[in-house]
């Protein structure tokens, strides 16, 4: 039950209040936000305030719906809780959808499904959708359909001076630009947000796993590069390696095992015929591709539905060649010290395309995520060497993938697109309220 209290009108929450703890519990476990004081809006009424209150008193404001991707810790200022915020409307004829900034991805999927829509959602049903979506969006259909960002019809926004805005590409066609994509750029709180929806009732999915031992991992990743170069865009896909380690809790089936897979999200009708010669590689540990209704999307992935902790990092690739393939595995496999998990995820398509928004580097082939746990130094010293070993083929770094990593200001952007972030955020936020976005 809330517990915050009334303070100038707003629900405010500090250090020493009950429910503070409770409002700051994320996903992410690893890092933590302690702001001094916690505005728990309700509406669009509300943010505005807090951030009235907070330029009044010169605090920093920094904003959160479900702590599921932070980009690292904080202290001090002002946090705008938007998790109340949590309406669903869909708009069948229209095919689209209207949320609140605390509304997760697994919410939009079943209010959707019953029109025989979908949105553009990620692999997990517990992100939110309001920062998925800022940050660019890369879906489990991102190579038919593009990015989310690129559905996006309206944005409500309250701005530093306080104002509520509702803005489209026509209305305010710089701001709108900035605000998708620019997610790193502290713009405002968006309180709502209107997205396209398409028209998919099934697919056909699922991952394809093998014990990296039996079948060599960087085999399987050099294979899945060349598959990738056979596919159509309506096939989105990615590779994963994961070392897990050798634990009671642990299904027998996982349990030290070092596990690499495919997983597949496609929206034609043959989608065997694309798929066996990954079939071909060797025996399967597991084969989970079939015929699927849309609400099932999130078993492709399978990712984990716990808060726990975690620090991870992404580049963006024009290439990845099977040598530096290997070099990467051999650094973050079973002897890499910790347990470090690795994503590929295959890009083009739809998401090279031009839209009227800041998502840099579409013209990237492959994004590499990398994953591990612990505290952050440790992490660092094995996921920055690996990085390095991609630095030949790296574009720039992905904005929805840096957890904990968020203090560093490099790479998020190619220069013009840099350069015109700036110019908004002069504009938009002078007195740079929003701090760290």
């Amino acid at each position: 039950m809330d517990t915050v209290t009334e303070t100038a009108g707003l629900p405010f929450l500090h250090p020493s209040d009950p429910g503070y703890e409770e409002e700051l519990a994320g996903f992410q476990t690893g890092f933590a936000q302690r702001p001094a004081v916690v505005v728990a809006a309700r509406d669009a009424a509300d943010v505005a305030g807090a951030v009235r209150y907070a330029a009044d008193r010169g605090l920093g404001v920094r904003v959160r719906a479900t702590g599921h991707g932070l980009p690292g810790a904080s202290e001090g200022g002002l946090l705008v809780s938007t998790r109340r915020m949590a309406g669903v409307s869909v708009d069948p004829v229209a095919r689209t959808v209207r949320v609140g900034a605390g509304v997760r991805w697994g919410e939009v999927v079943a209010a959707a499904e019953p029109h025989g829509l979908a949105p553009l959602n990620g692999s997990a049903p517990s992100v939110g959708v309001v920062g998925y979506t800022l940050g660019g969006g890369l879906g489990i259909l991102a190579r038919e359909f593009g990015y989310a960002a690129d559905h996006v019809r309206s944005l409500d926004v309250v701005t530093p001076d306080g104002r509520p805005r509702r803005v489209t590409v026509d209305s305010e066609p710089k701001l709108y630009w900035a605000l998708l994509g620019g997610g790193t750029q502290g713009l405002g709180v968006v309180t709502g947000l209107e997205i396209g929806l398409v028209p998919v009732t099934r697919l056909y999915g699922g991952s394809l796993a093998f014990d990296g031992r039996e079948v060599a991992a960087a085999a399987v990743l050099r294979a899945y590069e060349a598959w990738t170069r056979t596919v159509p865009e309506t096939l989105t896909s990615s590779f994963a390696a994961v070392p897990y380690p050798d634990l009671p809790v642990l299904p027998p089936r996982l349990r030290g095992r070092y596990v690499v897979s495919v997983r597949v999200a496609y929206t034609g009708d043959d989608g065997d015929a694309l798929v066996a010669p990954l079939r071909e590689l060797g025996p399967a540990l597991d084969d989970s591709l079939r015929e699927m209704p849309y609400a099932e999307s999130h078993t492709i992935h399978s990712d984990p539905d716990f808060p726990h902790a975690y620090y991870g990092e992404a580049a963006v690739l024009s290439e990845l060649d099977g040598e530096r393939g290997a070099e990467l595995l051999g650094r973050t496999g079973p002897d890499a010290g910790a347990m470090c998990v690795v994503q590929v995820n295959h890009l083009g398509g739809a998401l090279a395309k031009p839209a009227p928004n800041a998502v840099p580097y579409r013209e990237g082939r492959f994004l590499v995520r990398l994953l591990t746990m612990g505290e952050r130094e440790r992490a660092r010293a094995l996921l920055d060497p690996a990085f390095e070993v991609l630095a030949p083929h790296t574009l720039g770094r992905a904005a929805n993938f840096a957890f904990g990593a968020g203090d560093r200001a490099d790479g998020w952007y190619d220069p013009e697109t840099r350069k015109r972030l700036a110019e908004v955020k002069s504009r938009y936020d002078p007195a740079n309220l929003f701090r760290n976005g």
